[in-house]
């Protein structure tokens, strides 16, 4: 069901219209809710900047990859990042939790994990953004905050905004849930200091928007975690179809991603966060197995010596990086004054 919803926000289809008053109410909620929080202004301001990634529409838009390359970035210009993050799926024994790179998926959440092992960052989860960043801050000398998919979560001040929209889909229709894909209107996008698109430069999806591409790197391979570059790798395997696993918000980009890198692709998507189990993988029969970094934390103990794992990078554009380091200092000076 949920797929099919899916494909229609996307294909725009003329049916979803009988879900105008449900879109109407949530709109009018969603509105209604930030203002409330702007007016009161009870958010809680961290003594430290505070980046926010996130953005308004359900499924996957490459939040993760930008808030690695953020991370990357930031630690090159001197700053010591720190990541907080809902924790989607995550069950920790208690809130707040710090991530380590040896937990499970299961415990930590499949996304604050990967950032996590490839970040190489302190990342605390709790529902309650606030009360992460505070732990966060009390046990780490971090001078900036990320704050993964934060977007809608108000409680939190935030000094800078990311959108990140996808550069094929775009907005769908334009319209809020459940007539549509976005979980703010889009008139949200206007009041956010950046807007990333992901890929597709000839087709711009909002006004101002700067777009940047994923990179693939390299295969690892989930058991002997040895890694090839992805040219190598595609000329040894790029004959036989391969089968492509991935439990993302948008399947759909990652089966484009390789048969654009030269693979025969045999598509296998699971739901967004799907919990894996070793079955899952055993019962496919191609000579290889490729999936996403994000799935691979969850597969991490399973033996299958066939499976690989893609990695990728976000490559930002330069006026993206030299605006972000402006506008970070200005707000690092801000702060500074404020509690000095």
């Amino acid at each position: 069901m949920k797929s099919l919803l899916e494909q229609a926000w996307y294909q725009q289809a003329a049916w979803l219209s009988v879900l105008r008053p449900l879109s109407a109410g949530f709109t009018y909620l969603a509105r209604r809710r930030r203002k409330a929080f702007r007016d009161s202004k009870k958010s809680w301001i961290a003594p430290v900047p505070v980046v926010v990634v996130g953005n308004i529409s359900v499924g996957g838009t490459g939040k993760t990859p930008i808030v690695l390359a953020l991370i990357e970035l930031l630690q090159s210009q001197g700053y010591k990042p720190g990541v907080v993050s809902r924790g989607y799926g995550a069950n920790p024994p208690r809130f707040p939790w710090l991530v380590e790179p040896e937990q499970s998926a299961k415990q930590a959440g499949d996304e604050p994990l990967l950032i996590a092992i490839r970040g190489q960052v302190p990342v605390v989860i709790d529902p309650d953004r606030p009360a992460a960043v505070r732990h966060l801050l009390s046990h780490f000398d971090c001078d900036v905050v990320i704050s993964d998919d934060g977007l809608q979560h108000y409680a939190l001040a935030r000094d800078i905004e990311i959108a990140v929209i996808d550069g094929a889909r775009g907005l769908g229709n334009r319209r809020c849930l459940p007539e549509g894909a976005l979980r703010e209107p889009p008139e949200r996008l206007s009041d956010v200091d950046f807007i990333l698109q992901n890929g597709n430069a000839e087709v711009p999806q909002y006004t101002d928007a700067q777009v940047f591409h994923l990179s693939a790197t390299a295969m690892l391979n989930l058991n002997s975690r040895e890694s090839i570059p992805v040219d190598a790798w595609v000329a040894t395997h790029g004959t036989t179809p391969v089968a492509a696993v991935a439990g993302i918000g948008n399947p759909g980009r990652f089966f484009t991603t390789l048969r654009e890198l030269g693979l025969l692709v045999e598509e296998h998507p699971f739901p967004d966060h799907h919990p894996f189990v070793a079955e899952d993988l055993s019962q496919l029969v191609s000579t290889a197995v490729v999936m996403t970094e994000k799935d691979a934390v969850k597969c991490r103990q399973f033996d299958c010596p066939g499976c690989w794992v893609l990695q990728v990078s976000a490559i930002l554009p330069d006026s993206f990086k030299q605006s972000l380091q402006q506008q970070l200092a200005v707000v690092q000076r801000e702060k500074g004054k404020q509690h000095g």
